[in-house]
């Protein structure tokens, strides 16, 4: 078998084509090819199919091989174009390459025509991969600027979300249940609710989110979810589940991969309205230096996989381009923000992986997640209750930078009992903590403040009093790796926008804490 070659040979004569044919046989290839010699055939023939070279004839009676190449690169395409001709002369051939054809050859010298074309052929395709990682170069360059907008978007959101989230519960606290009243307060807070996840979503996209990542079982998460969908599905959904049975760990946030799971089940049961097959699919795989290359994206080494495949309507190209950007969506209008996508883009790149989407239109679609593989045994989930927060007598230091989201968050912990002292931005929490340094049971600081930033403010603070508390809270943070190392330590950390039950139970979990011996010794100021 011949390496095959898809060829468009624009030439008059019969006999000079199977002369061509024939040299290509003789050198190796395997030739799919059409012959044209008008610029009519010649259109018709680029848009009925992909061609690999075009050969061309320099003088036809009715069409030249200059009209011809004009006609290829004025349709924008860079296919590798060679002039084989008996008359052309020096002149024209330079005039020709200066046009943009790659070669030419005459025809009673053949000889020359296999390396040209090994040779063209191969640059082709260096051309088509410099492209192809150009695109890739630009597609990230946009999903950063993007991701910048969107998080500092999501980040005053947060801010102003926390405090009606906040007023909204003590109003509810204060009102009769059953009264209208009541009702409608608790609608405020329901659309709060709402708005807190959208902002969570674009904070995903942004990869803005704080993870807390565990050693998790891919397959353990992929049932549960399973268990989950089966009732907001739909019957006429099948789903099919293959897990590996010698499955890596993966570190991750287990929310957040919970997040990741339902979006694409979800997605995959809207482009199937009409029933079809759910497949969720685990493995391990090694990514290799090779593999790397072809996609810069990609880290090497050991990774776990993740595929949700669907028989649905699929994608086309164009449309495979956009998915992950924020509010684009191919639903009608109202059935659906178009951040879902995004959001687990957001969240796999957060973790260091990386997706897969292979999709063509009426023949379904397959998500792949690319996780990188951890060591050691998985650990078990945590089980969230309703619990309601205790009440206290103790004295907290507030620094929040935000006007109504300072009040509200003091209103919320002095109706739990709480003494406050308000600070509006991390200098005047350092002379507030050093006027009552004895006194302070707990810090709450806001990360990101004007001036001293939280983790600065707290360093100063522990310079004075090393065994003091801590939460820190942000509606966003670039220095989530910095904080973990607090956080384990001792520190609290909770995400922005925040109602009184999980202010409340944050705070009582920190202050009932022992710290751990690293933070009692203070900190460097360092995140």
């Amino acid at each position: 078998m011949g390496i095959p070659l898809r060829l468009l040979m624009v030439e008059d004569s019969e006999d000079d084509a199977a002369l061509l044919l024939r040299e290509l046989k003789r050198g190796g290839y395997d030739v799919t090819y059409q012959r044209v010699d008008t610029a009519t055939d010649m259109l018709s023939a680029l848009y009925s199919q992909n061609w690999d070279i075009v050969i061309s004839d320099h003088s036809m009676p009715h069409f030249t091989g200059i009209e011809a190449l004009h006609v290829l690169r004025s349709k924008g395409s860079q296919l590798p174009f060679i002039f084989v001709s008996g008359t052309i002369g020096e002149e024209t051939a330079v005039t020709a390459l200066k046009n943009g054809a790659q070669d030419y050859l005459m025809k009673t010298n053949l000889g020359r025509l296999i390396p040209a074309i090994q040779r063209e052929l191969r640059e082709a395709e260096q051309r088509q991969e410099r492209e192809r990682l150009e695109h890739q170069v630009q597609q990230l360059h946009k999903f950063e600027t993007i991701g910048r907008l969107a998080g500092g978007i999501a980040h005053d959101f947060n801010n102003v979300i926390g405090a009606i989230l906040g007023w909204a519960e003590l109003c509810s606290q204060e009102t009769q249940p059953g009264t209208q009243l009541h009702d409608r307060i608790h609608k405020i807070m329901q659309q709060a609710d709402r708005a807190a996840a959208l902002t969570s979503q674009l904070l995903s996209f942004a990869r803005r989110q704080f993870l807390q990542p565990k050693r998790i079982d891919l397959n353990m998460h992929v049932l549960q979810c399973v268990s989950l969908l089966r009732r907001v599905i739909g019957e006429n959904i099948t789903i099919t589940v293959q897990t590996a049975r010698d499955l890596h760990v993966a570190l991750a946030d287990p929310s957040q991969m919970d997040q990741v799971l339902m979006n694409l089940c979800l997605n995959a049961r809207d482009a199937m309205p009409d029933g079809g097959k759910l497949v969720l699919e685990t493995k391990n795989i090694e990514i290799t230096e090779k593999y790397c290359r072809l996609f810069p994206y990609a880290q090497p080494g050991s990774h776990v996989v993740l595929s949700v495949t669907d028989t649905g309507t699929g994608m086309d190209a164009e449309t495979i381009e956009q998915i992950f950007e924020p509010f684009f969506t191919t639903k009608e209008l109202g059935k659906g923000t178009g951040l879902g996508l995004a959001t687990v883009y957001g969240i796999v790149k957060q973790h260091g992986g990386f997706i897969n989407v292979q999709s063509e239109p009426a023949k379904g679609t397959t998500f792949e997640i690319y996780l990188p593989a951890s060591s050691g045994m998985a650990e078990p989930r945590e089980a969230h209750g309703e619990e309601k927060p205790r009440k206290g007598n103790e004295t907290i230091l507030l620094a929040e930078d935000h006007e109504g989201l300072r009040q509200s968050a003091q209103e919320m912990l002095q109706a739990l009992g709480y003494h406050i002292l308000l600070a509006a931005d991390g200098m005047d929490a350092v002379q507030l903590f050093k006027a009552n340094s004895d006194t302070v049971d707990l810090v709450v600081l806001d990360v990101v403040m004007p001036g001293l930033s939280g983790p600065e403010t707290y360093a100063q603070m522990v310079s004075i009093r090393d065994s003091l508390k801590v939460v820190f809270t942000t509606g966003y943070t670039s220095e989530a790796a910095s904080l973990t190392s607090m956080i384990e330590r001792g520190a609290g950390f909770f995400q922005k926008p925040y109602g009184q039950r999980s202010l409340g139970l944050k705070v009582r979990e920190i202050l009932d804490r022992t710290l751990a011996p690293a933070l009692e010794s203070g900190s460097d100021g360092r995140l």
